[in-house]
């Protein structure tokens, strides 16, 4: 058996190492998300009202900033070290307290979620000293982010000590910190790039994650049904959509990261390319859960208003996210505004199917998936080959 050595944290680029893939930490690292997401899914399944979609959307966007972050640090520093294990194993014990903190069970408390959400973030702050005592090269950069991020932890170790009532303000203001400092920073980040093939896998990985939730739910919602063929189609829907949108992402959006060069001023494609993914994960989970509502209520009268718009209004969303994704990308092939229009297309019908309040939940399903073999179509009726296309550095 080997020893791991404590080794310092080293810049890790593509011009050092070549073509990079995701570490088997990593990945391992995923594994409290599967959890974590399932989790925030089940207070959705919950609450289906304008407040239980805005809590679960608002307590998605914070998971998944944690994970973003992790993502970024690693794809600059990770050397995998003894002291690396232990730190990203630090966080995962942190956002399992998170995740059992968001159970709509007795466990719930925005208390100990506050409190895990800042431990995590302190040891996020001590990855990157590690990284500003040993790579000189990029100490402005991660000065900023020092700064930034541990501004951002003060208020979260705040949040934890104050009343319920404050807690979510302190929350939106800390994660405001967070959200800021990339951008704040991002001349020096321009002048370190993101590894070009690293960083599209673990996005596309966590895209993986959520639609693998969704495999999951329609598991849940034909688990609790009688064996009968209203709910077998419903399930088979719920999984033929969660195809089509699989599909869909990895043939049009994969390793189409953009990137920019240092001198670029405008630099809004590679924020948009990112940040984008934090609603499309988020429609992809919701649009699971729905789906397990969908299985349940199959063949019992007409879908519920606010049931029938959460199947709806996900992919819809995810619709959206995946047009202007694809926008965000910088020189792309040349049928791109085909993918574009062919995504936004498809929008009009699933908001006619939301309209249909009579519809039964099967065909509520089977309609969206409809839609969704439409898009898939669309794009194979499409130019076979794909041209490959060197674009500019990446930023956060």
């Amino acid at each position: 058996m080997s020893v791991i050595r404590v080794s310092p944290p080293q810049l890790r680029t593509k011009d050092v190492e070549g073509h990079r893939t995701a570490t088997w930490l990593e990945l391992f690292y995923d594994l409290v998300f599967v959890v974590a997401v399932a989790i925030v899914a089940a207070r959705l399944l919950e609450d289906i009202t304008v407040a239980g979609v805005a809590s679960y959307f608002g307590y998605f966007a914070l998971l998944w900033w944690l994970w973003a972050s992790h993502t970024y640090y690693a794809d600059r520093y990770d050397t995998d070290d003894l002291v690396y294990r232990l730190l990203a194993a630090g966080q995962m014990v942190a956002i399992v307290v998170i995740a059992a903190a968001l159970s709509p069970d007795a466990a719930s408390s925005t208390r100990v979620f506050a409190a895990g959400y800042a431990v995590s973030r302190i040891l996020l702050l001590i990855m990157y000293w590690r990284a500003y005592r040993h790579v000189r090269e990029t100490r402005t950069l991660v000065r900023g982010y020092l700064i930034g991020f541990g501004l951002a932890a003060i208020v979260w170790t705040a949040s934890a000590l104050v009343g319920d009532s404050a807690r979510p303000m302190l929350w939106a203001v800390a994660l405001a910190i967070d959200l800021v400092t990339p951008w704040v920073m991002r001349r020096e980040q321009a002048k370190v790039p993101f590894d070009v093939s690293h960083l599209p896998e673990r996005f596309g990985l966590f895209t993986i994650l959520v639609l693998g939730e969704s495999i999951a739910a329609v598991v849940v919602g034909l688990s609790h049904s009688e064996w009968s063929f209203v709910p077998t189609l419903t399930a088979a829907s719920g999984v033929a959509i969660a195809t089509s949108l699989w599909w869909i992402y990895f043939d049009n959006a994969r390793g189409a990261v953009v990137r920019r060069d240092a001198s670029v001023k405008r630099t809004w494609r590679p924020t948009v390319w990112i940040y984008t993914h934090l609603p499309l994960a988020a429609s992809l989970a919701a649009s699971g859960v729905a789906m397990e509502i969908a299985v349940a209520e199959a063949g019992h009268g007409a879908m519920p208003g606010s049931d029938r718009w959460l199947l709806v209004g996900s992919v819809v969303f995810v619709m959206g996210c995946l047009a202007l994704i694809q926008t965000a990308a910088i020189a792309d092939p040349p049928w791109q505004d085909q993918i574009v229009v062919s995504r936004l297309a498809g929008v009009p019908f699933l908001l006619l199917i939301g309209l249909l309040s009579g519809l039964e939940a099967q065909w509520v399903a089977v309609g969206v998936l409809g839609v969704c073999v439409a898009e898939v179509i669309a794009d194979l009726s499409g130019p076979s080959e794909t041209i490959d296309v060197e674009p500019e550095i990446p930023i956060d």
